[in-house]
């Protein structure tokens, strides 16, 4: 056995034992017998009310997928209705026809609006015309069945993290928010969830800028099967998290247009940092606001530009720039070559 310290993620005990009867709830009151489930997850049956005993992201992933089998209902037993085994997967290789990932958003609603009346699902336009944010709504209709939220949490996590697999990079979400009080496990939720936490609310999903939805769809047939195949464990893996200052800063800065993103006073008053403060701890990290912001558009842009849907022009405007002209310089001053270029040696 390794060290504590080098085993993986996966093989570290550090998941609320709050999980173990809240993710097999739904097959125990259809008369599985939680030993059973346990046993295939190679979890210790006297555990099932020992608060105390933390169990890993494997034994959780496989503890799911007995409640799968058992119940044969990817929700689990959680919701009024089955949700025939294999309409994730459906709605996953239905994504490789998806450009974009407000495309692969908005037909993944309407597939699920057809299949399911227990989720209520559905991408909308939101927040202010100096902060346009767009809401990803993932709310149960029904939380009598699912009376410790797993599935609500199941759901918002597995959109979440695919979709930031979808596009290759993690997006930013700026707030995820939850139909109902903070549960007596929060403190969970803020290793599980990005962006702002907020509870009480008309209803359950996640908020993010409008331009992450023009990124486009990277991963290829292959790749899809690989993560179905790894699933529910791509899902409940908890990355690492990038404290840094800088890292806090670029996630406020995603909440903006990148033409508007504020200046070093606005800032430090969101951040509640003293204007110097703040530059001298960005120079320590070895970096400042003014290359923050060129990393955002240059990240962005070449994320577009791959892209082939999209015109130089229309990665320039959606990368922040008024003239295609000074994104082509800005861009050859990354890369060294023009965006032309770029993209014919991408070919």
């Amino acid at each position: 056995m390794l060290p504590p310290d080098t085993r993986r993620s996966s093989d570290k005990a550090h998941i609320a034992n709050h999980y173990i009867r809240a993710s097999i709830g739904g097959a125990l009151r259809q008369g599985t017998d939680a030993k059973r489930l346990m046993a295939e997850a190679d979890i210790p049956g006297h555990w099932l009310d020992s608060p105390d005993k933390l169990i890993t992201e494997r034994q959780l992933s496989e503890l799911v997928k007995a409640a799968w089998r058992a119940t044969n209902d990817e929700f689990m037993g959680l919701s009024p209705h089955i949700c025939k085994r294999g309409v994730f997967s459906l709605a996953a290789e239905l994504s490789q026809g998806a450009n974009t990932l407000g495309g692969m958003l908005k037909q993944s609603a309407r597939m699920y609006s057809a299949l399911s009346d227990d989720l209520d699902i559905g991408l909308e336009l939101e927040g202010s015309s100096q902060t346009p944010l767009v809401f990803f709504r993932l709310h149960l209709r029904h939380q009598g069945e699912d009376a410790d939220h797993f599935l609500q949490e199941f759901i918002m996590l597995m959109w979440q993290r695919f979709a930031s697999w979808l596009v290759g990079q993690q997006i930013p979400i700026a707030s995820t928010v939850f139909g109902y009080p903070a549960p007596a496990h929060a403190r969970e939720y803020r290793a599980m969830y990005l962006g702002e936490l907020i509870y009480e609310q008309p209803c359950s999903g996640f908020y993010l800028h409008p331009r992450y939805l023009q990124l486009p769809i990277i991963r290829n047939a292959v790749e899809l099967q690989a993560f179905l195949r790894d699933c529910p464990a791509v899902v409940l893996h908890r990355p690492v998290r990038d404290n840094s200052l800088q890292t806090r800063i670029r996630v406020l800065l995603q909440r903006y247009d990148l033409e508007q993103m504020p200046e070093l006073d606005e800032i430090s008053q969101l951040l509640a940092i003293a204007p110097r403060t703040l530059r001298r701890k960005l120079m320590h990290e070895g970096t400042s606001i003014r290359q923050i912001k060129e990393n955002l558009r240059h990240d962005f842009a070449l994320k577009l530009l791959a892209s082939e849907h999209l015109s130089v022009q229309e990665v320039a405007e959606q990368s922040g720039f008024a003239e295609a002209a000074a994104f082509c310089r800005a861009f050859k001053r990354w890369t060294g070559q023009s965006p032309s270029q770029w993209r014919q040696a991408r070919c």
